[in-house]
């Protein structure tokens, strides 16, 4: 008997510590906001220091609404704000707390239905993503290179894979490298790095063989495991790293994309430790943005294409930050045309079209990031892909991952052909040592 009620008080103890999992955003609400030009995106990037506010998505002139999040507190001098420069909104989200719960209880539901899916249909963990890569380069060595780049912040393995048909050393190969989960509530870009690894090593189809055979790959599918962790335990939201750079336990984490060393801290950042745009204390102070700069510099004659991939809001973009444009910005934007196209043509009915261009002009004025850095240093093609929410902001459901996953390998896979093609000139024109 005393075993019975000892177990029935143990549920009702995880009950109530899930129940309140979310609370600290308890009636925080999503607005979208019908952005006209760039005056009404830098209004809100203004409020966003000012009012505490967290920018899901930023929108694009006439084309597509930015998503705000705000707090109870704020909500008021935030619409106030909007009316009074006649910006349009409505309302997304009445309390973030509550989609959140009804989120976990629709992955609770959708686990049960599907215990034999794959790594890279859910949101796996740290430790099931290290497994994973473990897994694979154990099973295909002559394929297969597992790489641990360093310690996170927290101390945990930073790993990645190569992978390549001629063991990287067939230099008149490309390397096309993608990273995922720089921000650490962007859940889905994960499973798409993972997939990508399936479709490379173990469902290679017909279609792709020229991709596996010309194409040396470097996939980094947990940039910062610290963040993601977190957001899983504690702040669904937690966006940055996890290092205390303030002394302050209170104001953690650096934006690893404010942390590159292109124009550090000069535009779209803040200098409050808090700040979800807080750029460190310096260019490359985390360990894993150091990561992705070392990658980039030991196969920098290589790297034809850096994909660093985000969510959410359908976008392909490159540099600069500052509304500059690199000397191949006609190419770049040829490219990322091909990919953004190569995934519409699978889209859902439902999902909108990936919108193409430099990052400053579609959006906004950031710098420090990592598409920037790459392309600085000498990278052809470097760029941001935003993957599709499908209205669900960061949790999305997933019923959708598969699609997600499936539509983004086809550009993908299309933006490493043109890639190909354009480091096959080059190198041909290239003198040989």
């Amino acid at each position: 008997m005393e075993t019975k009620y000892l177990l029935i008080l143990c549920v009702a103890v995880v009950g109530l510590v899930q129940a309140g999992k979310h609370d600290i955003y308890s009636r925080h609400s999503v607005y979208n906001v019908h952005v006209r030009n760039k005056s009404d995106q830098q209004l809100l990037h203004d409020l966003e220091q000012q009012l505490d506010l967290d920018i899901w998505q930023d929108g694009v002139a006439g084309v597509r609404e930015a998503q705000v999040m705000v707090t109870p507190q704020r909500k008021q001098e935030f619409l106030q704000a909007l009316e009074v420069y006649g910006i349009g909104y409505s309302l997304h989200l009445n309390d973030v707390a509550e989609a959140f719960e009804l989120h976990d209880r629709q992955m609770a539901t959708w686990r049960s239905t599907r215990r034999n899916r794959m790594i890279f249909q859910d949101f796996p963990r740290y430790e099931d993503v290290n497994a994973y890569l473990d897994d694979i380069a154990r099973r295909f060595p002559n394929l297969v290179t597992l790489v641990e780049a360093g310690k996170s912040y927290e101390g945990r393995d930073i790993k990645y894979l190569k992978i390549s048909t001629t063991n990287f050393e067939d230099k008149s190969k490309p390397v096309y490298f993608m990273t995922t989960m720089i921000h650490a509530r962007e859940w889905v870009t994960t499973p798409v790095a993972l997939y990508s690894i399936y479709r490379l090593v173990e469902n290679t189809r017909a279609e792709d063989m020229d991709v596996l055979n010309d194409v040396d790959w470097i996939i980094l599918p947990l940039l910062n495991p610290d963040g993601y962790e977190f957001s899983h335990t504690d702040d669904r939201l937690w966006r940055k790293t996890r290092s205390n750079h303030a002394n302050n336990p209170n104001c953690l984490g650096v934006d690893g994309n404010r942390n590159f060393g292109r124009n550090w801290n000069t535009i779209g950042t803040s200098p409050d430790p808090c700040s979800q745009i807080y750029p460190g204390p310096n260019a490359f102070s985390e360990q894993e943005t150091r990561n992705v700069r070392d990658i980039m510099n030991e196969y920098l004659d290589r790297i034809q294409l850096f994909m660093d991939i985000h969510s959410f809001g359908k976008y392909v973009t490159y540099g600069y930050g500052d509304e500059s444009l690199p000397d191949n910005a006609a190419q770049l934007h040829i490219v990322a045309s091909a990919m953004g196209g190569a995934i519409d043509t699978r889209k859902l009915p439902q999902a909108g079209f990936y919108l193409v261009g430099n990052s400053a002009t579609l959006m906004y004025n950031t710098s420090g990031c990592a598409q920037d850095y790459g392309q600085s240093i000498g990278i052809p093609f470097s760029y941001t892909l935003e993957l599709p929410s499908y209205g669900y902001g960061f949790v999305v459901p997933p019923e959708y991952i598969d699609q997600i996953n499936e539509e983004t390998w086809h550009g993908t896979a299309m933006s490493a052909r043109l890639a190909r093609t354009f480091y096959r000139a080059r190198y041909n024109a290239a003198p040989r040592p």
